[in-house]
């Protein structure tokens, strides 16, 4: 298929090895499914899920952007009903082993990439994404962030919009500037967001 601009938007459940690891098999098989369903029920913009991958979901977006302030309220509603279902899934299996880390443990962070050569590839039923900035929003994933729960917005994404517009959809926090050196793509600049603020 013809190659058009995308927007990749990555929700990944920080702190997924850890639980995975401290908890019983049966338990983490209820959890997590439920927490990337709430996400993908969370999806206002239309995106469509091009791959669900054990701790993240792949969305995508071809044609138009959404607007800025869109795009801010999509993150926040994630990461909002991601904490909401922790709750209830607390409560739920509070004793049952391993139930007393849900909350603990796990948290979301999001990534935020746009690719003006990106190509929606049908495979059996499936969708696959292609093209260098597909590795680049999964690179993204492994970077120098200090916290776990965040919203990462790369450059190519940030000069779609202006920047007073940027500026005045955080009310929440401010953000910070960042880069990565990434082995055959070079150096990539991002800025990330805390979400944590928003819980509180």
């Amino acid at each position: 298929m013809e190659a058009e601009p995308t927007l990749i938007c990555i929700p990944d459940i920080s702190g997924f090895t850890r639980f995975m690891s401290s908890t019983d098999i049966e338990l983490s098989s209820k959890v997590i499914p439920s927490l990337l369903n709430k996400v993908i029920y969370a999806n206002k913009l239309d995106l469509r899920v091009s791959e669900i991958e054990g701790d993240a979901i792949l969305f995508y977006k071809t044609g138009r952007l959404p607007t800025f302030t869109e795009l801010v309220y999509q993150c926040e509603l994630f990461y909002t009903e991601f904490y909401k279902q922790l709750k209830i899934l607390r409560k739920k299996y509070k004793h049952e082993k391993g139930g007393d880390k849900i909350p603990e443990i796990l948290g979301l962070k999001i990534i935020l990439h746009y690719g003006k050569q990106i190509s929606a590839v049908p495979i059996g039923k499936n969708i696959k994404l292609m093209g260098e900035d597909v590795i680049i929003a999964h690179r993204l994933l492994k970077n120098k962030i200090p916290i776990e729960e965040y919203i990462l917005l790369s450059e190519d994404l940030l000069s779609e919009y202006k920047e007073e517009t940027i500026e005045r959809n955080f009310r929440w926090g401010e953000l910070h500037d960042r880069e990565t050196e990434y082995q055959h793509i070079g150096e990539v600049n991002y800025r990330y967001i805390n979400l944590k603020p928003i819980l509180e």
